[in-house]
């Protein structure tokens, strides 16, 4: 009993660990969180967003003198807000200047810059004009005032009147958080997020490129949907935070507007097309698997309908997709696992990072939150922790399967119950090593060996140690030959050893003898007095003058049991080597 209580632990510890799993990845990430809001604490400076007032222009038309003369219909932004804007209404918000050290210089900063189409900041001059700085979604980032990942402006701390904000934005609701920063602390927030997302895009292409290598290595296809999965996602991260608009489209204006949409369509679409895959819904129910494709095919083509299509509805109808292919991706995991399919649950485990950042993303987009750090970069931290173990999964998944199709391979190759070469095989070796005798001048040797006493073993202890007795015969006959050499089982209880040339006949008799001795040594798994008897016949094969066309192999191989077959009427031989008369046509 006690040997056996670590077997019954481990599936235990195992569960346990399974359990307290989604726990300590919730712990950290609540602690991961709000990490950068510490980080920004910096006194003098930070978010502004509840110290302005803001007013819609229903019209969109406005100038920046009229929305002067409008100041006493701004209303104080009390708190984080989110704005469902019409497609030709606009956003004014008045920033009311402080008391700024003159001799730093500060910016104005925006952040989503996913989710701004129009962004422009309006100053009094001294000469009592206006300065504009431009930026937005449909404004090539090349062309910002001040190029970035999100929308930044240069304050001027000698201004002394408000300054004034235009947003417009469209489907999407737009919740402005502002941050009066220093130029140094913008580049330290520069530098900190590039290197944040640079380290994860490259860990996502290292991941991609691993996902390549198992695709091409096993011929799995749920490492194709894998790849596509991967690579949509870090098209959406690199677009959601503004980084492929400043590194990879800066003059692509248009793009730069629709890619985040584009990508989470492409991305969900791509997820739902990877669970089809991994968890082998189409062996269990063609009806779902169905479904499940044409979800996958409507996330596709929907991207293409909705940037022609650019409403409150449709961007409604792209949330509502995300939502229920979120479902859609457990429920079906779910459901293989509980049919039986093993790695389908660990793929529900796998997705989870991703589903819990999900909801942080999509309440903003449906102006339920406002832009926060955490909205921003929720799914990539989930994904960051995803992607590995989504490739660890279908690693472990790939090589379990491996395994049993190498398996049965083999069994086209080899002896089912001892794992040695089949006859067939045997058969093209011996002609080989023929040849390779003939063009050497040489000879190689076969032996012949017999379980005399299996019939023995069977009566006494039953079939399941007869079984047994092959299976250790057969590993002490393998580890008598070398690994150039081949053991082959040509009957119930015969094996045939190849000995690869150049052999003496003294070598052929010293390895029969060793044969009959390695039978003798003790089986663990039967009685002491019970132990292997071997019978061996061994003979050189012919001599180098033998006919091309003949077929010596196939002669050798029937001397040798008609030899082995006179032996039985002698119990005291046990070894016999056939001379070069004796294999002779009789």
């Amino acid at each position: 009993m006690p040997a056996s209580r670590p077997h019954l632990t481990k599936p235990c510890a195992r569960r346990r660990l399974l359990a307290q799993w989604p726990c300590w990845l919730l712990a950290c990430w609540l602690f991961l969180v709000p990490w950068p809001s510490w980080a920004a604490a910096v006194p003098g400076e930070g978010d502004i967003t509840l110290q302005t007032q803001f007013w819609i222009d229903s019209s969109g038309q406005s100038s920046a003198d009229e929305v002067e003369r409008q100041a006493d219909r701004f209303e104080d932004m009390a708190r984080d807000r989110s704005f469902q804007l019409d497609p030709a209404a606009a956003l004014w918000i008045r920033i009311s200047m402080q008391r700024l050290d003159q001799d730093k210089r500060w910016y104005l900063l925006l952040t989503a810059s996913a989710f701004n189409n129009e962004v422009s900041l309006h100053v009094r001059s001294a000469t009592g004009g206006w300065l504009v700085q431009r930026s937005g979604d449909h404004l090539p980032v090349a062309q910002w005032d001040h190029p970035d990942q999100t929308p930044v402006f240069a304050v001027d701390p000698a201004s002394v009147g408000p300054l004034w904000l235009r947003i417009v934005n469209s489907p999407t609701p737009t919740s402005p958080r502002l941050q009066l920063l220093t130029e140094e602390h913008l580049q330290t927030k520069r530098y900190t997020t590039l290197l944040f997302i640079g380290g994860y895009l490259g860990f996502g292409l290292l991941a991609l490129f691993l996902g390549v290598v198992h695709a091409r290595l096993y011929a799995d296809r749920a490492f194709l949907a894998y790849c596509v999965y991967v690579a949509c996602m870090l098209g959406f991260q690199s677009s959601y935070t503004g980084i492929a608009g400043l590194f990879f489209w800066p003059h692509w204006a248009a793009w730069n507007d629709q890619a985040p949409a584009f990508f989470m369509l492409w991305l969900t679409g791509a997820g739902i097309w990877f669970v089809r895959e991994a968890c082998a819904v189409s062996r269990y129910h063609r009806g779902l698997d169905r479904l499940v494709v044409v979800w996958s095919v409507i996330g596709l083509l929907y991207p293409f309908l909705y940037a022609h299509w650019l409403s409150p509805v449709a961007f409604q109808l792209l949330n509502l997709y995300g939502l229920l292919s979120v479902l859609l991706s457990i429920s079906v995991c779910l459901w293989a696992w509980r049919k039986g399919e093993t790695y389908a649950g660990w793929l529900a485990l796998g997705f989870l990072p991703v589903h819990l950042g999900y909801p942080f993303p999509a309440l903003r987009s449906a102006g339920w939150l406002p832009d926060s750090w955490a909205t921003q970069y929720a799914v990539l931290i989930g994904s960051a922790v995803e992607i590995p173990l989504l490739l660890y999964i279908l690693h472990r998944r790939a090589k379990d399967f491996s395994e049993t199709r190498a398996r049965l391979r083999a069994v086209e190759s080899t002896d089912p119950l001892t794992g040695l070469t089949i006859v067939p095989v045997l058969r093209l070796r011996l002609r080989d090593a023929f040849r390779r005798a003939r063009r050497g001048h040489h000879q190689c040797g076969v032996l012949l060996a017999e379980l005399s006493n299996h019939a023995e073993i069977v009566t006494r202890e039953g079939r399941e140690a007869g079984d047994r007795a092959l299976v250790v015969g057969a590993a002490r006959l393998a580890s008598v030959v070398r690994d150039v050499d081949t053991v082959c089982r040509v009957s119930d209880t015969r094996f045939a050893l190849l000995i690869e040339g150049p052999v003496k006949p003294d070598l052929l008799r010293l390895t029969a003898q060793h044969v009959v001795a390695k039978g003798l040594e003790r089986v663990p798994a039967l009685p002491s007095e019970l132990s292997l008897r071997f019978r061996v016949v061994s003979a050189a094969t012919p001599e180098a003058d033998a006919e091309e066309g003949e077929a010596p192999d196939e002669r050798l191989l029937e001397r040798l049991h008609r030899a082995l077959d006179r032996m039985g009427s002698d119990p005291r031989k046990v070894v016999l080597h056939l001379s070069g008369r004796q294999q002779a046509p009789v």
